[in-house]
């Protein structure tokens, strides 16, 4: 019998190929083929060593969406949610604040299940190691892999359920615009991988989230809300492209394309700049053409910070991720820093 296989492995290469490929994925990935981290056993009759290492604490579960990034799409509801105020105290309209004020919660709990969402993947795919910079709950084994999947899919059955409640009051665009967030928030790693992670988060933080809702507490669309909305996209984008330049290094080992892994360093500090100055631009251009008052280019008071996060990025090399370790999060700190004060600006322009 094992002279009729040996024979048969002989004379056809492909099973050959097959199962040496089988033998070297169980030895690296360990039983049936999953991947295997380090420190995790071989057998799943010893798993007694895995079971201690999970031990998350509230604060991981806290932690664990990345609540700082809530405030990406969050704020451009708050400035939709000005824009209708502005609007009402010039010719009163029929408005449902308390659907704005759902839209703004919603949005970031939608974020928090997309970063889950997108963690999950990561890990499960191998982009994600021990070596990477900002590794997450799952590198660290804070958290088990479906214990993250669950709470990215209960974030999301959340944010659907409020999206529903909206719908209910309202009509299609709402449902058109839902999909739309369901598509990107549940495959954002699809479209980060083929270089896409920028694209959607404009498309997101800016049409979506802005004329969402505005929709949502008008039931009618106003095109201008798109406009309003692109300073506060732009700065957004700083943060997710500046992970995507930070993880150059680790992305091409991964063999995952992202804007930076194709233009580079040097392209993805230019554009790490044309979003963070042009942030600025939009404004006075939306000055200029009397969508917002005078009084919101006081905004600029926070160029400064603007500066000293472009010269971090002007550190940033192919092969040295270090320089701008954190400077995801120092992008992200300074988005809610200007969007906060352009939306103050912007509210305090309704009694001048």
């Amino acid at each position: 019998m094992w002279s009729l296989r040996a024979n048969n492995l002989i004379k056809s290469p492909a099973r050959w190929t097959a199962l040496r490929s089988a033998q070297r994925r169980t030895l690296r990935y360990g039983w049936l083929g999953r991947a295997r981290m380090p420190g995790q056993p071989t057998s799943p009759f010893r798993n007694d060593r895995l079971k201690m290492e999970y031990k998350a604490t509230l604060q991981d579960w806290f932690n664990a969406p990345r609540p700082w990034s809530f405030s990406m799409p969050g704020m451009t509801a708050v400035l939709v949610f000005i824009y209708v105020f502005l609007l009402h105290r010039q010719d009163p309209i029929t408005v449902n604040w308390l659907f704005g004020a759902i839209s703004i919660v919603a949005v970031g709990i939608l974020q928090g299940s997309c970063n889950l969402l997108s963690d999950y993947v990561d890990y499960k795919t191998w982009v994600d190691r021990e070596d990477i910079y900002g590794s997450t709950h799952l590198v660290r084994k804070v958290f088990r892999p479906e214990t993250v999947l669950a709470y990215a899919l209960w974030l999301l059955f959340i944010g659907i359920a409020m999206g529903v409640l909206i719908l209910s009051q309202t009509g299609l665009p709402i449902l058109y615009i839902g999909i739309l967030a369901f598509i990107f928030t549940v495959f954002y790693s699809y479209f980060k991988y083929r270089a896409m992670g920028e694209l959607v988060s404009l498309i997101t933080y800016g049409p979506l989230v802005s004329l969402g809702t505005f929709y949502a507490m008008t039931t009618y669309l106003d095109w201008t809300v798109v406009a309003l909305s692109l300073p506060l996209t732009f700065i957004s984008v700083t943060t997710i492209h500046a992970n995507n330049t930070r993880d150059i290094l680790h992305d091409r080992r991964a063999k995952i394309t992202t804007i930076p892994t194709l233009i580079g360093a040097k392209g993805a500090i230019l554009e790490y700049k044309i979003f963070m100055y042009g942030s600025y631009l939009l404004v006075v251009a939306l000055v200029l053409t009397g969508m917002m008052h005078w009084i919101t280019l006081f905004v600029m008071l926070t160029l400064p910070g603007a500066i000293r996060r472009c010269r971090i990025m002007d550190t940033a090399t192919d092969d040295q991720p270090a320089n701008i370790s954190d400077l995801d999060l120092k992008s992200s700190q300074f988005q809610l820093i200007f969007s906060s004060v352009l939306c103050g600006l912007f509210l305090a322009s309704a009694w001048l």
